[in-house]
């Protein structure tokens, strides 16, 4: 006699740690007005006010801004992250990720708590140098600023990877949300125009294809019918590149629409299963691939857009965490003798 099969668990459905840190925060957020500056003061406010609930405290290591020219766009500051409390000597020759935050083109940066901790957090943990970018809002800036922004901080990494105890050999890209769309954007714009050695590229929860033609809206609750958010992130999309559509189709906008993949850096793409962008960087892993490049991307049962980011809250973001300081602490291994003499 066959046995009777649940099938309640053949849908998707929300992490119950999620559920439990989403029931925690709650009460302690502000809504968020529609104006941009508004919406990006009370969304500053709630994520220190979130942070210091939870007990969120940036680890005391050393850290130094600097401002980085951009040519015909405003400058860009960056933040130098080192893994100890002291500034790494130079020439140590320690992997460099050169990183960019998310917030839907609009909203956080380098200073929220949260963001900073997470790069204190990774700089540490992986041993390795981390440069993020904090690149300019939209809509007071708008493409191709940020993208232009993230390429001269990159190349500024490049430059000055010796005397901030790195390797200009071993260095990384990476980016979430928006910035994992910069973070792609900045690979195309190297494989264009100098080919400069990129170890690895990191893409968490990435958004690709800014015609949203690749969100998937299969894992969404019930409650927020796919076209509510369709909307919300063509919102977002005209805010960042204005009202021509053409725009979106352009591969620095929409790196998932760029017309090859080839020889861009190996992948790490991780995606989650509640998040509509799940589709964009499963999509783009497909893409990486059939273009010959090393990739792997991991989809995160029950997760949503942000909860990769709750660290010590969830354990699947413990499990993303462990991953990706796994992945980055390759890079100290590296053989660069090959790339060194073909320079």
């Amino acid at each position: 006699m066959p046995r009777p099969r649940n099938r309640r668990f053949r849908r998707p459905s929300l992490d119950s740690a999620v559920a439990t840190y989403e029931s925690r925060i709650a009460p302690l957020l502000s809504p968020e007005p529609k104006d941009p500056a508004g919406r990006r003061r009370v969304a500053s406010e709630n994520d220190t006010r979130v942070s210091a609930a939870l007990g969120i405290v940036p680890l005391d290591t050393a850290t130094r801004d600097e401002l980085v020219p951009v040519d015909g766009h405003p400058d860009v500051r960056v933040r130098v992250y080192w893994p100890d409390a002291d500034p790494t000597a130079r020439g140590a020759d320690l992997p460099i990720l050169v990183y960019f935050y998310g917030g839907g083109f609009t909203i956080a940066g380098i200073d929220w708590v949260s963001w900073d901790a997470r790069f204190r957090q990774r700089a540490h943990d992986a041993g390795i140098v981390l440069v993020a970018v904090d690149y300019a809002h939209a809509p007071e800036q708008r493409y191709p600023t940020q993208p232009e922004q993230c390429w001269s901080a990159f190349e500024w990494v490049r430059a000055h990877a010796t005397e901030l105890g790195g390797s200009p050999w071993r260095i990384a890209v990476g980016g979430a949300s928006s910035g994992g769309d910069l973070a792609a954007a900045v690979t195309l714009m190297n494989r264009d125009r100098e080919n400069h050695p990129i170890a690895l590229q990191i893409l968490e929860n990435p958004a690709l294809d800014l015609t949203i033609g690749h969100a998937d809206m299969d894992g969404i609750a019930a409650s927020m019918p796919g076209v509510i958010v369709r909307t919300a992130g063509r919102q977002l999309v005209r805010q960042y590149l204005g009202d021509d559509a053409d725009t979106a189709r352009l591969p620095y906008a929409s790196p998932l629409l760029a017309a090859s993949h080839a020889d861009l850096p190996p992948a790490l793409i991780l995606t989650s299963e509640l998040d509509p962008l799940r589709g964009d960087g499963e999509a783009y892993a497909r893409a990486l691939s059939d273009a010959g490049v090393a990739v792997t991307a991991v989809r995160f049962i029950g997760q949503t857009h942000g909860s990769l980011g709750c660290t010590g809250l969830v354990p699947a973001a413990d499990a993303a965490h462990r991953l990706l300081i796994s992945e980055l602490r390759t890079l100290h291994s590296m053989d660069t003798r090959r790339e060194e003499s073909a320079r």
